[in-house]
C-alpha cells in the first residue's frame, strides 16, 4: 500500500474517506487541522492524555492547544499519553 492508498488523518476528518485514501500525504498535511487532523503543526484542540486529560498536571486548556507531538514528548509522569 503506497502513501496514496491510505488516510493520514489521526482524528475525525471532514474530507470524504475515498478522497483521503487517494490524496498525497503532503496534500493531507497542508489542510487545516480543523478540517483534516493529521497531527501536524496545528493543534487538534483535544488532549491526548489518558482519562480525557485527567492523567496530566497540565491545565486542560493547555493540553487542548499544544500540538500532539509536544504532548507526546512530555514525560508520562507529567502528562500520561500512554506512550513508552
Amino acid at each position: 500500500m503506497s502513501s496514496m492508498d491510505k488516510s493520514h488523518a489521526v482524528g475525525e476528518s471532514k474530507v470524504p474517506r475515498k478522497v483521503q485514501e487517494k490524496a498525497p500525504k503532503g496534500l493531507e498535511e497542508s489542510l487545516p487541522e480543523s478540517v483534516h487532523p493529521t497531527g501536524g503543526k496545528e493543534s487538534t484542540r483535544k488532549t491526548h492524555a489518558k482519562g480525557d486529560g485527567e492523567e496530566s498536571i497540565l491545565p486542560k486548556k493547555v493540553q487542548e492547544i499544544v500540538p500532539e507531538s509536544i504532548e507526546r514528548a512530555v514525560p508520562n509522569v507529567l502528562h500520561n499519553t500512554g506512550d513508552k
